[in-house]
């Protein structure tokens, strides 16, 4: 017996062609969340939600880039992002993701830009939760409640240091595109100047008005995100220090402690195992 197709739903797009909307199901609900496992290497093309969303890691790592910026998040962080706001992800290694999304009245009560917020053990206890409840949840009931504590600690969350922001001009963003291509290129100020058709001064002024950072912190803070990408795949200190043009490994720890609290090595060890006790079919294989 054949099984009748259901039409694919038409994607929403704006002028510039971006999607507008991603498929996510509308549910009468305050919150609706899912658990999903994603490849390294994925990603979404530019798109945005009518709900906000909260993409909170597990393990792994993604890196998400909206108009302001870029935006690292890895284990025991999570990002937010209000409604309608353009984003594109990748993900930077095998990744166990929890994805809330909130509904927009219930989002203005939530920060109004995107950002990294810190994961407490209670807000990762309330994600799991939340993710294991049925679709018809009781708003009215228990659940509610839930979701409603849910709501106040995504608010109270502290914000972690993990945007890095671009320059608006085509030209200087291309500058730090190239940056983040390679956080290990070794051109001086002096040397992007020429291209640039503009003066060391210049440059440094002009890429410091637009992003808030020095172009030797943005350069800093470049690696420090390569850093946790490929801290997140597990990748041998030494090889990182190599891949960031670093003198050694020792140089590259110091620098990774000074920013994080702690070293690398601990910083994985000190993440919570992935497994969340929720039940097999919360999790689905996600390949974009």
């Amino acid at each position: 017996m054949s099984v009748k197709r259901q039409p694919t739903p038409p994607r929403l797009r704006d002028a510039n062609g971006f999607l507008v909307d991603m498929p996510v199901p509308d549910r009468p609900r305050r919150v609706v969340a899912f658990a999903a496992d994603t490849d390294r290497g994925t990603g979404k093309t530019p798109h945005a939600h009518r709900r906000g969303q909260l993409l909170s890691v597990l393990s792994g790592s993604i890196a998400v880039t909206a108009a302001q910026g870029t935006y690292v998040v890895p284990p025991e962080r999570a990002l937010w992002i209000p409604p309608d706001v353009r984003h594109e992800t990748r993900h930077l290694a095998a990744t166990q993701l929890r994805t809330v999304y909130v509904a927009r009245d219930a989002a203005r009560a939530l920060p109004p830009r995107m950002a990294v917020v810190q994961v407490s053990p209670l807000l990762r206890c309330l994600i799991d939760a939340v993710t294991a409840l049925p679709p018809d949840y009781d708003e009215a009931a228990a659940p509610g409640r839930l979701v409603s504590v849910l709501l106040d600690q995504i608010a109270a969350s502290p914000i972690a240091p993990l945007h890095l922001p671009l320059p608006a001009t085509a030209a200087l963003r291309r500058l730090a595109e190239s940056i983040l291509a390679d956080p290990a290129d070794r051109r001086t100020l002096e040397d992007w100047t020429a291209p640039l058709g503009m003066s060391a001064r210049t440059l440094e002024r002009r890429f410091k008005a637009e992003t808030g950072l020095s172009l030797r912190a943005f350069r800093r803070q470049a690696k420090l995100f390569r850093a946790l990408e490929m801290v997140a795949a597990r990748a041998p200190v030494n090889r990182i220090s190599d891949a960031l043009g670093f003198e050694g490994p020792s140089a590259f720890i110091a620098m990774f402690k000074t920013a994080f609290g702690v070293t690398p090595g601990r910083y994985l060890s000190e993440r919570p195992p992935p497994e969340t006790g929720l039940a097999p079919n919360t999790a689905k294989r996600v390949r974009t």
